[in-house]
């Protein structure tokens, strides 16, 4: 009897005997948003903002500064939830992350992949600037609800520094907090559903924007054009070290997952290159495009 042919087989389900099964490669943009890669996603949002939407808030956060020294009351007060939002974002997303970071890597995470991490990732550098920012939240929330009479007095003055202290080591080990493999799952059943890790991920793209503010008052620095070669590289050197400061704070959560990629280091020059660009060149903030 003439025997049956097999049915045949597709490409994509040959395969050699006892090997795995061939799948297909995802689409690069699947990849883009895979929770491993939110940190070259927010590069590449930054990148866009810095080229199209930075230098219109920026320009607005510099009117609020001069409507504050004008005794503007909004003015106080949009600055002061601006400062507090730099302040609360990040520990929100380090306790809507951590569960779910520590689930996809199942080690402990910073076994110091490079010499750099184990210095960016101290600590007391993050303190510090988080005492400069709710610094910023006490002046203009407290000029707001005290008047600057009461915020200058030794009676509010004292607590309010103690309180801000107090708070800000709170804030800190919130925040640190995330690199540590947590010992049992959360109790909270959103802390353990992946739309507490997308909301974390919206807290720290929304406070990567505040601190892209801040990055981008440089461009309104008037500097002129570099008068020679060796005046473009120290202005280099020092842009890319103020970029380095202002840009970890926030990209650490996700610096943790990819510091070891070299393109990481890429694309975080890239999403800071505008800025950079705008203060070599001198263009000042008579400048119209980016």
């Amino acid at each position: 009897m003439p025997r049956k042919k097999s049915p045949k087989q597709k490409p994509e389900d040959q395969q050699a005997d006892g090997a795995a099964p061939v799948r297909p490669a995802r689409k690069p943009i699947t990849n883009l948003f895979a929770e491993t890669n939110r940190g070259l996603l927010l590069d590449i949002v930054v990148f866009i903002a810095n080229v199209f939407l930075m230098r219109l808030l920026t320009a607005q956060f510099i009117e609020l500064f001069s409507q504050m020294d004008a005794d503007d009351q909004f003015a106080k007060l949009s600055l002061g939830l601006m400062f507090s939002a730099m302040w609360i974002l990040p520990a929100a997303g380090a306790v809507l992350k951590r569960w779910h970071f520590h689930q996809r890597r199942n080690v402990p995470t910073l076994d110091s992949p490079t010499k750099l991490a184990g210095c960016l990732f101290n600590p007391l550098f993050y303190f510090c600037l988080n005492l400069v920012i709710s610094a910023g939240v006490m002046v203009s929330l407290g000029d707001f609800l005290f008047g600057r009479r009461g915020l200058e007095s030794a009676a509010m003055m004292v607590p309010g520094v103690f309180a801000i202290m107090i708070l800000t080591i709170v804030q800190t080990w919130l925040i640190y907090r995330y690199f540590s493999p947590p010992k049992q799952p959360p109790q909270s059943k959103f802390l353990r559903s992946p739309q507490s890790e997308n909301l974390g991920d919206v807290c720290l793209f929304l406070n990567m924007l505040l601190f892209q503010v801040f990055w981008n008052l440089l461009a309104f620095a008037d500097l002129g054009r570099p008068s020679g070669v060796v005046e473009f590289l120290v202005r280099l050197f020092i842009l890319c070290f103020i970029a380095l400061l202002i840009y970890f704070p926030p990209r650490m959560f996700y610096l943790a997952e990819d510091i070891s990629r070299p393109r990481t280091w890429v694309t975080m020059l890239l999403a800071n290159s505008p800025v950079i660009v705008r203060v070599l060149i001198g263009t000042g903030s008579s400048a119209t495009g980016w």
